[in-house]
Order: structure tokens, then C-alpha cells, then sequence
């Protein structure tokens, strides 16, 4: 009868069996890291995918943001061009009404100042008489001849020569026109003082009155009025 080793086949049981554990155990760590590292990889890049579309909206939101400031600055530009526009419109028409109202009142003056001078002519010969009443057109003094004709167009002046030299605007000998007012000192005199007053009629001449030629015309530039003279002024 055979004796059989059972220890030693048991031995060798055991022996295959903790082999065949351990490396099922090594295949099933084998396989558990390998799941780790899938599942780390493919969060990984999901993370990458999420932080690429979070960046992509943040860039979409950025360009639409800039898109409408774009549009913004765009549109007051054009309100801020239509505006300057319409400034230099209004500004351009202020300009032309205040050119036409310019225009009038010179072409106003203008008409005035002949009127002026066709009143003074028609008193022409009337005789020189110093203290004359304003009252009375038969005869003048030169302050009386000056307030008569002005006062006939509308335009009131003060009595005396001196109190006529103050009113209106002062102007050169170089700047005179047509009904301005002319005032003269005593000739000789460098005194300031005014003894006569005529009114320019144009073209170098005079429209006054004084001594025996009585209300008459004279040249004016080039004779001794133009040395007595002391100052103009524009009254219309």
C-alpha cells in the first residue's frame, strides 16, 4: 500500500492558490490604477473643455461689451457732429440777421443823412442872425440852423453848439459822412472851446450858416474851416 504525501500536495495548494490571489489581487490594483488614471485624465480634460468655454463666453461677453461701447462712442460722435452743425447753422443765420440788420439801419443812416442835407438846402439864403429862436426859421444862428433841420427828420439835438458836441458818436476828421455834425473852434485859437458847428454835407463840403452869406455850402478840407476844426459826430 502506497502512503501518499498529502502535506506536501497540500503545501502546494496553498502555494498556487495564494499565487493565483495575489496575482488577481496585482491584475485587479493593475486595473483600479488604470481606472484612476482614466478617470483623472478625463477629468482633466473636462476641466480643460469647461475652462476653455468659460473663457470663450468670457471673451464673446468682452467683444460684445466692447461692440456696444464701439456703438455708443459712434453714436454720440454723430449726435455731437449733428449738433456742431446745427450750432454753425444757427450761428451762421444769427450772423446774416445781424449783417441784414447792420445793412438796414446804415442804409437807414444813409437816408437820414440825405434828408438831413435836403432840409438844410432848402433853407439855403436864409440870413445869419447869432441868438436866432429856435421858434422862428427866418433867420439862424449855426446851433439853431443844426437843431432846426435835424429835428425835421426826427432826430432831437440840445440848443447850444457846445451841449450839441457831446451828444452821439465822436468821429475824426478823416471819418466823417454824409449828416454827421461838424464843430469847430475859434480861428487861431488853441482852445478847445466850440464857437460854430456845420454839418457835412459830402464830397468836402458844408452845410452851415454864418455872417452875410447866411445858410450856404462851403469846401471844407484844404480852407481855414479845416483848421478850426475840433471834432466830429455821428448822431444818426
Amino acid at each position: 500500500m502506497t502512503k501518499r504525501n498529502w502535506k506536501g500536495t497540500t503545501t502546494t495548494v496553498v502555494a498556487i492558490l495564494m499565487g493565483t490571489s495575489l496575482l488577481m489581487n496585482g491584475q485587479a490594483y493593475a486595473a483600479s490604477e488604470t481606472s484612476l488614471t482614466s478617470t483623472t485624465t478625463h477629468n482633466q480634460d473636462k476641466h480643460k473643455i469647461d475652462h476653455k468655454l468659460q473663457q470663450n463666453n468670457e471673451e464673446s461677453v468682452d467683444d460684445q461689451n466692447n461692440e456696444q461701447a464701439e456703438n455708443e462712442q459712434t453714436d454720440q460722435m454723430v449726435q455731437d457732429g449733428t449738433n456742431i452743425d446745427l450750432t454753425a447753422d444757427e450761428e451762421s443765420n444769427n450772423n446774416s440777421q445781424n449783417k441784414q440788420t447792420q445793412d438796414k439801419a446804415a442804409a437807414s443812416s444813409s437816408d437820414i443823412a440825405d434828408q438831413v442835407i435836403s432840409k438844410g438846402l432848402k433853407y439855403k439864403g436864409v440870413p445869419y442872425k447869432y441868438g436866432s429862436s429856435k421858434k422862428t426859421t427866418r433867420t439862424f444862428d449855426c446851433s439853431s440852423f443844426t437843431q432846426r433841420v435835424f429835428k425835421e427828420v426826427g432826430v432831437k439835438l440840445p440848443r447850444d453848439s457846445r451841449q450839441q458836441s457831446k451828444v452821439g458818436q465822436k468821429v475824426s476828421k478823416d471819418q466823417l459822412q454824409k449828416g454827421d455834425l461838424v464843430f469847430f473852434r475859434s480861428y487861431g485859437s488853441s482852445s478847445s472851446r466850440i464857437t460854430h458847428v456845420a454839418i457835412y454835407a459830402g464830397d468836402n463840403k458844408l452845410l452851415h450858416t454864418y455872417g452875410k452869406p447866411g445858410v450856404t455850402t462851403t469846401k471844407f478840407k484844404g480852407t481855414s474851416w479845416e483848421k478850426r476844426f475840433e471834432l466830429g459826430r455821428r448822431v444818426m
